[in-house]
């Protein structure tokens, strides 16, 4: 089936007026439209994102986040409730809707800012800030307004980030000393407790206790030696009456005497009984007669006999070795017990300088970024890391940002070719008649042998040209209206295509308008 373009082009053509009808009548409804909207300007204000001024190689800010998550922070706490109702009652946007809710008001401000975020090249972009409204200066004002918040928010945000990063850090190293001293001080109070029993004395310990092990052993022979010695004794004074002897025994003091009072007779023939070599000698003659009288006195004032003396000599002996035995078999019995308890203190005493060791690690780490947190707060501070600056602070626009009458009249026109379509479509499928050769052959079942043109005879009388005056009334009909609503929503006339008109000038009055620049 071939498309038969020359009977479409003249069902067209002959169709023509009610296409053109439709639409002039649907651009001339667009066009009424776009002129009952209201004006709204839009000015806007430029920020520029710039890079830290200072290389992070040499001294880099403690603030991490990128530009994109910067600004999506400070863009919730701009379209907060409060902030945008503070703004409109600032600059008096809603002065004459005394009916709006406060909720309408937050609708209506959230579709009048603008803060356009494009993507950022590195660290580096540009802002672009506006508001819509139905003044040019109350557009700049708000604008920027809006945008000195910004600035001001990222100052305040990076800053407050810093100074709680420095905030954190100063405490986490208060923490770190007051711990370290404390698990300095565990460890201190454990070692006086277990002094005697710690790691790195147990090699002295053992040792010692090798050395007093073979003490013990020379003093359980010496004693064993003395025991047998006094036992024999014993025996042959039992058997005898007396012991073998070669002089009369005596003690160690009356032989120290007897030296004495010798020494002492052969110094006075030398020297003056004032010499002081004499009455040392003198005193100490004194004080060994006292001690001799003294062990007299106790055995009953008697000399002492061989047997006695030598008895004693070896209890004395056996006493003394006694003493000593004990002594040290006390001290081998400490030994064994500090040795024995000097694993578990070792593991111990591991554990507690494990923890200092970690905490004194955690504490050098801390101390180091602390410093690091310092410097990035100063570089907040004196405002030298990333920021954000105005650029460009909003001016009044000259034209209109919305609507956009052009637009909104070329979808007009646009959906009037649509209709028209639509309307030739559905006229064509409704008309069931034969028109052409195909239909003809389509209904009959066979080709035709041949088709006869219309014969014209004589036609009913119509009125001339009844297509062209209905399209002549719909073009009068819908210019005047146009006219009129143009007059009425957009004054003066010469405004119609968006340029913005300054105040009221008496000699300007009569004027005619001379601009006619559009969007």
């Amino acid at each position: 089936m071939t498309l038969d373009l020359r009977f479409y082009l003249s069902l067209i053509l002959r169709r023509l007026p009610i296409i053109a009808a439709i639409i002039f009548t649907a651009t001339t409804a667009g066009i009424l439209y776009a002129v009952s909207l209201p004006p709204v300007f839009r000015a806007e204000a430029r920020l520029l994102i710039e890079n830290a001024q200072i290389p992070d190689e040499l001294a880099a800010s403690t603030v991490r986040s990128t530009a994109d998550e910067i600004l999506l922070a400070i863009r919730q706490r701009i379209m907060t409730r409060d902030n945008l109702l503070a703004i409109a009652d600032r600059h008096d946007l809603f002065a004459g809707a005394t009916k709006m809710t406060a909720e309408q008001k937050l609708v209506d401000m959230v579709s009048r800012v603008s803060i356009y975020m494009p993507n950022t090249q590195g660290n580096t972009g540009v802002v672009t800030v506006s508001f819509g409204a139905s003044e040019p200066e109350l557009s700049a004002s708000v604008t920027n307004e809006i945008a000195e918040q910004i600035v001001q928010w990222s100052t305040e945000l990076r800053t407050g980030a810093s100074a709680s990063t420095l905030d954190f850090f100063e405490q986490e190293v208060e923490r770190l000393t007051e711990e370290l001293g404390q698990q300095n001080a565990r460890i201190l109070e454990f070692e006086q407790a277990n002094r005697d029993a710690l790691p790195e004395s147990l090699e002295f310990r053992r040792t010692r206790q090798a050395a007093q092990q073979e003490r013990l052993l020379q003093l359980d022979r010496d004693l064993a030696s003395l025991r047998d010695r006094r036992q024999r004794l014993t025996e042959l004074y039992d058997r005898t009456g007396r012991v073998v002897t070669t002089a009369d025994a005596r003690t160690p003091e009356e032989e120290r005497l007897e030296r004495a009072r010798q020494e002492l007779a052969s110094a006075l023939v030398v020297l003056s009984p004032t010499n002081p070599r004499v009455r040392a000698l003198q005193n100490e003659v004194t004080a060994l007669e006292e001690a001799v009288k003294e062990q007299r006195d106790a055995i009953g004032g008697g000399r002492l006999t061989p047997f006695q003396v030598q008895m004693l000599d070896i209890d004395g002996q056996i006493q003394f070795l006694a003493e000593q035995k004990a002594q040290i078999e006390q001290e081998v019995k400490d030994l064994e017990r500090s040795i024995q308890a000097t694993p578990g203190n070792s593991i111990k005493l591991a554990e507690l300088r494990s923890n200092y060791e970690t905490l004194r690690v955690q504490y050098e780490q801390a101390v180091a970024s602390l410093s690091e947190a310092r410097m990035g707060n100063r570089i907040e501070a004196t405002d030298r890391g990333q920021r954000i600056t105005m650029i460009e602070k909003a001016v009044p626009p000259a034209f209109r940002a919305e609507p956009n009458r052009k637009r909104i009249s070329i979808a007009a026109f646009g959906a009037g070719v649509i209709l028209s379509g639509a309307l030739l479509f559905l006229l064509e499928v409704m008309n069931q008649t034969i028109r052409r050769p195909s239909e003809l052959a389509k209904v009959i079942g066979a080709p035709a042998f041949g088709t006869v043109g219309v014969i014209e005879g004589p036609r009913p009388h119509r009125p001339a040209f009844s297509g062209n005056l209905a399209l002549l009334a719909v073009f009068l009909i819908n210019i005047p209206i146009l006219m009129l609503v143009v007059h009425i929503y957009i004054k003066p006339i010469n405004t119609l295509f968006g340029q913005a008109t300054q105040g009221p000038d008496p000699s300007e009055v009569a004027a005619p308008a001379a601009s006619g620049k559009t969007e």
